[in-house]
Formats: C-alpha cells, sequence, structure tokens
C-alpha cells in the first residue's frame, strides 16, 4: 500500500536545492495545494523547477518564482510569468528554454534508462550549442541527454490505496511521465478510493511512493484565478 502523508510531510520531503518536477500546464492539472504550501512557508530555496512553464507570478508552481525559491528552471516558455522573466533579464536566475516535444523525451528517456534521445529540432539555432550532432543517413540531429528529478510534484484525479494513478482529460499532460523520472513521487489527489479499475489506470503504484488528499476547488481556484 501507499503511504498517505499529510500536505506539509509533503514539503518537508523537498529540500533546498532539489530539483523538482511540476506537473501541470500553464498550472492547470498541477498539485495547488502542496506548492501554495510551499510558497507560503517560503522556506525551500535553490530550487531547480523542471516543467511545461513557470505558470504566472501569482499562481501555482509561478508563486515560487515571486518568492526567489528558484535559481533554475528547464522548460518549454516563461512567457506568462512575469517574475521570470524579470528575474532571466537580471540575470538572477538560471533559464534553460528547451522545446516542448523535446523537454518531454528527455523526460521519457530518464525513466526508460536510455542515454539520450536524437531530434532534429533545434538544428541551426542557439539550441545546438554545446551539444553533441550526430548525422543519420545524412541528417543532422542532436543528441538530448536524459532529463532527471530529485521529486515529482503531480496531480491526480483519483488514486487508490495502493498508490495507482488515475488522471482526467487534460490533467494527464505532464502528469503521467514525470513519475518515471524521479527519486521520490508525490501525487496530489482529489479522491482516493479501494480500487482502481485497471483500464483506468494512468500511472502504476510502482512508481508512486506518497500520495495527500486534497480538499482544493481546483476548478474553482483556478478560475478565480485566471
Amino acid at each position: 500500500m501507499v503511504k498517505i502523508i499529510s500536505k506539509q510531510e509533503a514539503c518537508d520531503l523537498i529540500k533546498d536545492g532539489s530539483v523538482v518536477m511540476f506537473g501541470g500546464f500553464l498550472a492547470w492539472g498541477s498539485a495547488w495545494e502542496i506548492t501554495d504550501l510551499l510558497a507560503d512557508q517560503n522556506k525551500v530555496k535553490n530550487l531547480t523547477l523542471v516543467g511545461n512553464d513557470t505558470a504566472f507570478a501569482d499562481k501555482s508552481y509561478g508563486r515560487l518564482m515571486t518568492n526567489r525559491q528558484v535559481s533554475k528552471v528547464i522548460v518549454s516558455h516563461i512567457g506568462t510569468n512575469t517574475e521570470t522573466q524579470k528575474q532571466n533579464n537580471n540575470k538572477e536566475i538560471e533559464v534553460e528554454l528547451v522545446p516542448q516535444g523535446t523537454l518531454a523525451e528527455r523526460i521519457r528517456a530518464a525513466g526508460a534508462g536510455l542515454g539520450g534521445v536524437l531530434t532534429p529540432t533545434g538544428i541551426g539555432t542557439l539550441v545546438e550549442e554545446g551539444k553533441q550532432i550526430i548525422e543519420v543517413k545524412g541528417k543532422k540531429y542532436i543528441l538530448e541527454e536524459p532529463l532527471y528529478g530529485d521529486i515529482a510534484l503531480v496531480y491526480a484525479d483519483k488514486a487508490d490505496k495502493y498508490g495507482n494513478l488515475f488522471h482526467h482529460g487534460v490533467t494527464r499532460n505532464w502528469n503521467m511521465i514525470m513519475p518515471m523520472a524521479c527519486k521520490t513521487v508525490i501525487a496530489e489527489v482529489k479522491e482516493i478510493v479501494d480500487e482502481l479499475d485497471p483500464d483506468n489506470i494512468t500511472v502504476p503504484c510502482v512508481f508512486v511512493d506518497y500520495v495527500v488528499k486534497s480538499d482544493y476547488d481546483y476548478l474553482a481556484k483556478g478560475l478565480k484565478k485566471a
């Protein structure tokens, strides 16, 4: 059975300097309650944030940027968070921009134990600088290395007592691939049930370490903060 913990216990697992993968897309489908507590307490520092984006300056994991709890981000864009942009322009934070598909494949590569992936995306641009270029059948590819995390902080609509997860609709986004690439996986869930229908399991329990039951009204909060 999976260990069910409080949101405070979840926050305590995240240490200074941790590489944290945040599920969600512009905060939708993210672990709002745990992330809000991380931001409210403002204790953990020097995090590396890995995700699709840095959300918005006042929303979910975007608040960690506003608090200056993050020293590096590895994301596909920062265009919606004015605080990330400001810190980047002032050279106060390290920003690694990765094409969205490449970012997903680097995470998948880590989870699958691969040495990297070959992609033509970024050839002839700044993306290829400092990276190994491999030619296959006359076509050039960038060797993108796997991306690992210390903590995956993900959201799911349901979990069962074993730790299997179910994601509804667009909440699947990054929440399904990040657990495979991280040492410790914390899932914030709306509902905990005895068992999930095997056909509905989107992340098997073998990848999940902890579950946090959340009473957060994601739809209402999301609309209010949008």
